[in-house]
């Protein structure tokens, strides 16, 4: 049975949506992620969140830690993983990099958003990753 995501988990998600229109209507599409990704942040904790940006997920291989493997654009009170994208298109990469984040920092619901678009809902799509798959370990896979 697929458990859903908490009430937090849904209640980031939202705030983040309803940031993002917020910030698409102030800029609009065609700025540098990194611009976007402060903005983000800076309004998130504004309403009252947690936020990390940059954080450095830890991958194992061959039992070694190596700390900085990949950085998620934003954790947002350690629940909510966000990826930021200021590109023509979002395609299959982008997606299972954002899995991928998520499964490695054992977070089980993501957001995947392109500002590069008309309209913003259009580059806006959601991840949730049930306990039984976000659980099993990427180190195995090293091996």
């Amino acid at each position: 049975m697929l458990k859903e995501p908490t009430n937090e988990e849904n209640e980031i998600a939202k705030q983040v949506v309803d940031a993002c229109f917020q910030i698409h209507k102030a800029f609009g599409p065609g700025l540098l992620e990194n611009v976007y990704e402060v903005c983000l942040a800076d309004e998130m904790r504004h309403r009252g969140f947690h936020v990390e940006t940059q954080k450095p997920i830890p991958l194992f291989f061959n039992s070694r830690k190596i700390e900085t493997a990949f950085r998620a654009d934003m954790i947002i009170n350690d629940s909510v993983l966000i990826e930021l994208k200021s590109i023509e298109k979002i395609g299959k990469l982008q997606e299972a990099q954002t899995l991928t984040y998520m499964k490695l920092a054992g977070i089980s619901l993501g957001l995947l958003i392109n500002f590069n678009v008309s309209l913003i809902k259009d580059g806006i799509r959601r991840f949730y990753m049930s306990e039984n798959i976000k659980n099993k370990s990427f180190a195995a896979l090293a091996s």
